[in-house]
């Protein structure tokens, strides 16, 4: 049976015109697309703001991960004659040709350019000695 085209009827359903999400005759409110270009913009300054602050922390990591290589090639390239001991405090000096060596003698009982101190932890990572 054929329904005119104002009437909401489905085959399945039937009549379900007061079901549905949006106006089915002339009379119904008009459909308007809501204006989200207040939300968006809003919502990508938060985003933004969030990805920023990742980045600034992934940069302050990585520059702190440089530093510690950095360190640690310094020390493993450094001349000693010993086997260091983990947990134990060593002395970084450059000697006035720019070698740098290691040593356990402390920078009070000699007067050398010292450059840092540092204790090898159990991972064989060589760490500030003042971050203990």
């Amino acid at each position: 049976m054929k329904k005119p085209d104002q009437v909401v009827y489905d085959e399945k359903k039937g009549y379900n015109a007061n079901v549905l999400p949006y106006g089915t005759s002339i009379g119904a409110p008009k459909i308007e697309v809501d204006n989200i270009d207040l939300w968006k913009s809003s919502n990508v300054k938060k985003v933004n703001h969030q990805f920023k602050t990742k980045f600034e922390e992934l940069k302050t990591a990585y520059q702190q991960l440089m530093s510690e290589v950095e360190i640690n090639h310094l020390i493993y390239n450094a001349k000693y004659s010993f086997e260091p001991i983990v947990g134990e405090i060593y002395h970084l000096y450059k000697e006035s040709d720019e070698q740098h060596f290691l040593s356990i003698i402390s920078p009070e009982q000699w007067n050398k350019d010292h450059i840092g101190s540092f204790v090898l932890n159990a991972d064989k990572v060589w760490e500030p000695a003042q971050n203990l």
